[in-house]
């Protein structure tokens, strides 16, 4: 990031001799809860910048900080354009068994009246999540109104004020997924469910079980949540063999068969079983107009055939 922090800021220089100058407080810069960014020129900002402008690092509050600055964001469902402000925190601040707990106020700076624009945040740093977001959101028709004294003579000055800023070790857990080459041991094994009375079903109806790789499975069949289409599922019947903490993944396809053109209705995925997440599927796999036309030939008369394909082929455990 402060590379392409570096080069954004020397094409802003070459092409309009904007300046764009962090500070902050003097002082131990570890205790700093307030840093300041201007930038003069800010008008070369919106022909410069396309996808926003983040400034070099700066420390505070113990840890290493960026601000992003993107001069032409937009809302969802808003055509205005608006200048936002978000912090994130240095991967290098962030290890992957803590977390920082910040709350701060992001700032744009009213340089005459001190009304200036604010938004406080919370937020959790950690590995995953180095940016607070996108926030401290101001029209840019407000930030160049000439009654604003957010630009005066095209200088727009941002900024953070940290009020509290914790680390504590962080509390997670870790998965170690194996997926295995294929071979004869965890070839793909075919189960075809034949049934003669789709409207006998019960509610769910499900497939007598067969076996693959080493368990025991059923096919799981009954209207969705809304009724207007088909749920299909893969279920694994018995978790007795599955230790505590550990699943299987699987590689499952369910069919069902088009007995006049054999132009299957198909689903394929990946997902692991485990003994809290028994079943996996579709909730909407087909609607029952198409399943039930006679012309898609997946219902004949009240027949249809829905096929599994099911192989193991990896395994997981978390620690």
């Amino acid at each position: 990031m402060g590379n392409s922090s570096s080069r954004g800021r020397s094409k802003l220089r070459q092409g309009h001799g904007s300046k764009v100058a962090p500070s902050s407080p003097a002082g131990d810069q570890s205790e700093q809860k307030t840093f300041k960014w201007s930038i003069d020129g800010f008008s070369s900002l919106l022909d410069k910048v396309q996808d926003g402008l983040t400034q070099e690092w700066f420390e505070a509050m113990g840890h290493s900080w960026y601000l992003k600055l993107n001069p032409r964001d937009k809302k969802s469902g808003d055509s205005k354009e608006y200048v936002s402000l978000r912090l994130e925190l240095a991967n290098s601040s962030v290890k992957p068994d803590t977390v920082v707990d910040a709350s701060f106020k992001l700032m744009i700076y009213d340089q005459s009246f001190g009304k200036h624009s604010e938004h406080e945040v919370s937020h959790s740093f950690q590995t995953a999540s180095t940016s607070s977001g996108t926030s401290c959101m101001i029209s840019l028709t407000k930030l160049k109104s000439q009654s604003s004294k957010f630009l005066p003579n095209n200088c727009c000055v941002f900024g953070v004020e940290f009020v509290n800023v914790t680390t504590s070790k962080a509390n997670t857990t870790s998965e170690t997924l194996f997926v295995q080459k294929t071979s004869i041991f965890n070839e793909a094994k075919s189960y075809t469910w034949d049934i003669d009375d789709f409207f006998a079903l019960k509610n769910p109806g499900y497939s007598p079980e067969f076996e693959a790789g080493g368990y025991k499975w059923n096919i799981a069949m009954c209207p969705s949540r809304d009724g207007n289409h088909l749920s299909l599922y893969l279920k694994l019947k018995k978790t007795n063999d599955l230790p505590e903490g550990t699943a299987n993944l699987v590689e499952l396809t369910l069919s069902i068969k088009d007995q006049e053109t054999g132009k299957h209705r198909k689903g394929t995925g990946r997902c692991q079983f485990a003994k809290n997440a028994r079943t996996w599927g579709w909730s909407k796999f087909i609607s029952m107009e198409d399943f039930k036309d006679s012309a898609n030939g997946y219902l004949v008369k009240t027949k249809c055939c829905v096929v599994a394909e099911v192989t193991i082929v990896g395994s997981s455990k978390m620690e």
